[in-house]
């Protein structure tokens, strides 16, 4: 499947801003389950820019406006052609083979149960008892990721980009981001290497060819086991076709779509839209 994704932020200064500082994380990553064909990335104001890569392999777009502006507008571009299986992950790896060095140092940085994820006690003892009663992690995985599906209510507006796991599990309602925290604070809990991948998905599950649709940037997780395995809590089901991947982190601060600092304004109002269309 061929998707084209227009993803624009729209900036209001409130009384104006002197200068802006920004870092977009917005453009595809390239992998065996999807090319990138075509990514542009325009921002007005005209500014200053410099790209890189990031420690966790997300391609960077560093730009400065550095001229009073009233507005700024980033928008990216992306066509790619994506071959994701959405095959069901398979449990390969022993509990035993967690603890070795080559899976314990090696994605260490994936174990760490920070505030951002960290369950509360009684999602925690759910887990525990996943984890007991599973003869693979692999299983044990799958199950805390229903688990988190079954009991959080997908809702819109009752949490923000800085709402914790916990706020979360304790409303029983939220968002993608959401549950992909509770998911990661679940599995790290068990000693299971877990990421947080940032995206987009076409909502559309049979999208027609040519036909424009409104989305959202998107969250799903992996896990390690044998390889990273990918799961989408918020539907309980393995990423497909439909699922652009940006990059990965350890949760979504590591990679979100804009992060950046001005001056002059005290406020500013942000305008999020992303159109998805199927080429092919």
């Amino acid at each position: 499947m061929q998707l084209r994704i227009v993803h624009t932020s729209e900036y209001v200064y409130d009384g104006g801003a002197m200068a802006s500082y920004n870092q977009a994380r917005m453009t595809p990553v390239t992998t065996p389950e999807q090319i990138v064909v075509h990514h542009r990335l325009d921002v007005s104001p005209k500014p200053w820019t410099y790209s890189y890569t990031d420690y966790f392999g997300c391609a960077v777009t560093a730009f400065e406006v550095v001229d009073p502006h009233e507005s700024m507008t980033v928008t990216a571009t992306s066509t790619v052609q994506v071959n994701r299986a959405g095959a069901e992950p398979e449990a390969r790896s022993t509990w035993s083979s967690y603890g070795e060095r080559e899976v314990r140092d090696r994605w260490t940085e994936f174990l760490v149960v920070s505030d951002l994820v960290a369950p509360t006690p009684d999602f925690e003892e759910l887990v525990k008892d996943i984890g007991a009663g599973a003869d693979l992690p692999g299983d044990a995985a799958r199950a805390v990721c229903r688990l988190v599906t079954a009991q959080i209510d997908f809702l819109p507006g009752v949490t923000d980009v800085e709402s914790t796991a916990a706020d979360a599990w304790d409303q029983r309602a939220g968002v993608g981001q959401d549950m992909v925290h509770l998911a990661i604070g679940g599995l790290r809990t068990l000693g299971i290497p877990a990421r947080y991948v940032s995206g987009y998905v076409h909502p559309v599950e049979s999208p027609v060819v040519g036909e424009t649709v409104t989305g959202n940037p998107f969250a799903w997780l992996e896990w390690w086991d044998d390889g990273w395995q990918a799961f989408d809590p918020t539907t309980a089901t393995a990423p497909g076709e439909r699922y652009v991947a940006i990059g990965h982190g350890r949760d979504y601060t590591d990679v979100p779509p804009l992060r950046g600092i001005y001056t002059g304004a005290q406020t500013a109002a942000l305008d999020v839209s992303v159109e998805v269309t199927r080429l092919a």
